[in-house]
């Protein structure tokens, strides 16, 4: 792309290749990922931010750059990125602009869900074999044509947390389903080419439970699929997460993305899955101290070349982000790179706690960036008042909010599997 090209200068990266011992192509992605992010991202944060538009300029440069394909198998087209790997390149995008990033996890999802996720789990093999000639038709859309994937998750209740089965249902009919249902704060709503949607198949009048939950991806041309409701939140707004409805809609059934019952075994033996969302604000607490090293030092465009880095209290607060950062991020990494199928107790609760660390922490290095630079920083001319705003979000996010980790980190601890009081 023309516009790396004339990017001559490089940020550090959030983990160092050598420091972390990142594999080659960890290395090279989250370089990539950088460059694109400084040079293409960040220009045009602010207008997708005050807009509340989408980004769907940045997806076509993605595109080319073959970040859509992150984690489609080297044998269709793609990168063949693993779990630790697309985060650490996520991470790094957030940096530069976090509502791309959280609306490109949810495309990347639908791509490591049906990939990777899919390879490590049972199923037959006439099921093995039909799932990778139908996943292959939905990796081709999307590296010779640059499609759009998408995946609503939540309905208002207590679905998206894994609690019950999704209230949107699909009927098997002859040749698919008809799937009707609602997915509230769907993200790309309105610019996605497919909804992976997550429903319960519904074959009788019996209530379906959670192991009966299809995956499927919907074409948002399909007659039934509507997009309604505005569009204007606090942070994130770049992602237009509104409220999409499916009535009477007709999905093939070579749309699945998953065989049946393979997403039960995912959430179940895989549940680092659920942790996709926090790369994003890996990269967002590491803007927050970005950004305020940059402005004490008198270094950010567009600002008077002015030095506050004299002050003791400035020193200070600096230190203090510096160490909340490197706590953050040493447990982030640790619990990604744990990240497979059937993790012990253990790792499972250190998934746990990296992702309300990460969640919390960086709105609390935005919080704290904002006091230490003091009241410029709230102009929206500058990027910390949006990094702030798209930090808050983070601990709100389904299926493991911090309140959810929380409650799990302390039932966990005390009760081991099988265990009841009397």
């Amino acid at each position: 792309m023309d516009t790396l090209a004339a990017d001559t200068t490089q940020d550090e990266p959030i983990f160092a290749p050598e420091a972390f011992n990142l594999t080659p192509q960890q290395a090279e992605l989250t370089a990539r990922a950088r460059r694109f992010g400084k040079a293409v991202l960040a220009p045009r944060a602010p207008v997708w931010d005050r807009e509340a538009r989408f980004p769907l300029d940045n997806f076509r440069d993605m595109h080319g750059e073959g970040l859509l394909g992150i984690c489609v198998p080297r044998e269709d087209g793609g990168e063949g990125a693993d779990f630790a790997t697309y985060c650490l390149t996520a991470a790094e995008l957030g940096r530069y602009c976090g509502a791309t990033a959280l609306s490109w996890n949810m495309h990347v999802c639908s791509t490591l869900w049906s990939g990777l996720l899919s390879e490590d789990l049972e199923m037959s093999e006439a099921d093995r074999a039909a799932h990778r000639a139908r996943r292959s038709g939905h990796y081709r859309r999307i590296i010779e044509a640059g499609a759009v994937y998408s995946q609503p998750f939540s309905e208002g209740g207590a679905a998206a947390a894994g609690a019950v089965a999704f209230g949107t249902e699909a009927r098997p009919v002859e040749g698919g389903y008809i799937v009707n249902g609602k997915k509230i704060f769907a993200s790309l709503s309105g610019a996605a080419d497919y909804y992976g949607i997550l429903c319960t198949e519904k074959t009788g009048e019996e209530r379906g439970s959670r192991r009966d939950t299809l995956y499927l991806a919907v074409p948002a041309n399909a007659p039934g699929v509507s997009v309604v409701g505005d569009w204007d939140p606090l942070g994130m707004r770049g992602t237009v997460s509104r409220t999409l409805l499916l009535k009477d809609v007709f999905v093939p059934e070579e749309s699945m993305l998953m065989p049946r019952g393979v997403y039960f075994q995912a959430a179940g033996r895989w549940p680092h899955m659920f942790m996709t969302l926090t790369p994003t604000y890996m990269g967002l607490a590491q803007a927050a101290y970005d950004f305020t090293v940059s402005y004490l030092r008198g270094e950010v465009p567009g600002t008077p070349p002015v030095k506050r880095r004299m002050f003791p209290t400035k020193q200070i607060a600096v230190a203090e982000m510096r160490v909340m950062l490197e706590q953050t991020k040493a447990l982030w990494f640790q619990a990604v790179r744990e990240a497979r199928p059937d993790p012990t107790r253990e790792q499972v609760m250190r998934a746990y706690a990296a992702q309300h660390t990460v969640m919390e922490n960086a709105n609390a290095l935005a919080t704290k960036a904002i006091r230490t630079c003091g009241g410029q920083s709230m102009l929206k001319s500058l990027p910390l008042e949006r990094i702030y705003r798209d930090s808050r979000c983070g601990s709100l996010m389904l299926p493991w909010t911090a309140e959810i980790c929380i409650d799990r980190l302390g039932r966990e601890t005390l009760y081991k599997p099988g265990e009841k009081d009397e």
